[in-house]
């Protein structure tokens, strides 16, 4: 019997994608758990794995098209033997739970980043769809492809509880690698923000040339998110901004004796490294900065994941790095270099990206002495840091020279108040100028 292959909802937010490369060719045969396409969504270009067994009988959507909704027919696999149905990939719409993913609760992640939190209607409302249908449980079979059972087996992952992004909400890898070991459901469906009603400023916007020669370069769909979510960041939440001046000589002796200690083990620390785990460990000493806003509640972590803002050809996207408060500063290195890498590849799995308690962007590196930066939702602050910079500065009551950065908190006012921001800053700025409490 056929079976209608349909453009998959790789992300909680996706709701059309580009077919960028397929991998396979009409009359292949393929396995469950095979790569059969490369799909670009609104995250990242992500692979696209086989769910059940066939040949391929016709490729119904070429690759390089853009705009594929979530749920169209994209190619039809068949039976040995069997012919392909004179009505193949026409006409089939795409079942609810995979047509509105974006409608479902937003992950924690970029950058492509989570949608913004909204505060609750006063009138009751309908509730929203979800993002896929679960997968049956009790006596039912559960659907799943053969390389997510393999990996929630390893995992520890209860199959039963989670809710499946392939046809026909079968649970698929990306579903199984975003969920906890032994947790029911990926951590990245768990934030209660829904999706905001699309800002008037979205409009399509009218090109004005002016007669200047220039050209026409398409966005791509990380762009377009990018556009989309600052838009609404900006008109949605309230920022507040709070400035301070940093000190940074003794965090860079620090990170010399640290290296030259490091050396052996290939290990190199940056100052970005020191700054994260100084932000983690900044945000669990003031636990009222490590909240979300979700409108008529307040969600409030216990630990501190920091997303880290990292520029990529496509755009902007958040690596996280996991409980960075409880991790050494050599780790967090290794981990970031690692994601920072897959990052520009494109080969970041959705819950290495989706998901944080708050954001760090860095621009120091550039030389930009000081900049605000735009809160990452749901999250509640970001904070935005600038170059170090020799400047005049008053050492033990005597003016001297010392080596001083500039760090930007941006905070949700909706969920932290101005001085809880400004004491978060003040442990920040207190953790870098006296950075040993950071191996301590």
């Amino acid at each position: 019997m056929a079976i209608n292959i349909q453009m998959p909802a790789l992300s909680p937010t996706m709701e059309e994608g580009t077919l960028s490369k397929w991998l396979v060719k009409e009359g292949d045969t393929i396995r469950s758990g095979d790569i059969m396409a490369e799909i670009e969504t609104d995250k990242a270009t992500m692979e696209f794995e086989a769910v059940d067994e066939g040949i391929i009988g016709k490729i119904v959507v070429p690759e390089g098209t853009d705009g594929v909704k979530v749920g169209t027919v994209i190619a039809v696999l068949v039976e040995a033997g069997e012919d392909v149905p004179a009505d193949a990939g026409a006409a089939a719409p795409a079942p609810k739970t995979d047509a509105a993913p974006a409608k479902a609760a937003e992950p924690a992640a970029p950058k492509a980043e989570p949608e913004v939190a909204k505060a609750a209607a006063p009138a009751p409302a309908a509730a929203p769809a979800p993002a896929a249908a679960p997968a049956p449980a009790g006596g039912d079979r559960i659907k799943a492809s053969p390389l997510a059972r393999r990996i929630a087996t390893q995992n520890n992952v209860d199959l039963a509880g989670l809710s499946g992004t392939g046809p026909n909400g079968r649970i698929v890898k990306a579903d199984v690698e975003g969920a906890k070991p032994g947790a029911g459901a990926p951590q990245a469906t768990t934030a209660p923000a829904s999706t905001p009603a699309p800002a008037a400023s979205q409009a399509p916007v009218a090109a004005q040339d002016f007669g200047i020669p220039h050209e026409v370069e398409k966005l791509s769909n990380m762009r377009k998110t990018i556009a989309r979510r600052l838009t609404e960041s900006k008109q949605q939440v309230p920022h507040i901004y709070l400035t301070v001046d940093v000190r940074l000589d003794a965090l860079l002796k620090l990170r010399g004796e640290l290296n030259a200690a490091l050396a052996a083990s290939g290990v190199k620390l940056s100052v970005n490294d020191m700054l994260i785990k100084a932000l983690a460990k900044a945000l669990l000493a003031v636990p009222k900065c490590n909240v979300q806003f979700a409108g008529d509640q307040l969600l409030k972590f216990s630990r501190a994941d920091i997303s880290v803002a990292v520029s990529i050809p496509a755009g902007l996207i958040t690596p996280i790095i996991v409980d960075a408060g409880g991790k050494a500063i050599s780790t967090i290195s290794t981990e970031m270099k690692d994601l920072a890498t897959r990052a520009k590849e494109g080969k970041l799995a959705p819950n290495e990206y989706q998901g944080g308690t708050a954001s760090i962007s860095n621009m120091g590196m550039m030389g930009i002495k000081q900049f605000e930066a735009v809160i990452n939702p749901p999250q509640a602050m970001i904070m935005a840091i600038g170059a170090g910079e020799k400047r005049p500065y008053v050492i033990d009551d005597a003016l001297g020279i010392a080596t001083v950065m500039s760090a930007t908190g941006s905070f949700d006012h909706r969920a932290i108040d101005g001085a809880d921001g400004a004491e978060l800053m003040k442990v920040f700025k207190e953790l870098v100028e006296a950075p040993l409490g950071l191996v301590a």
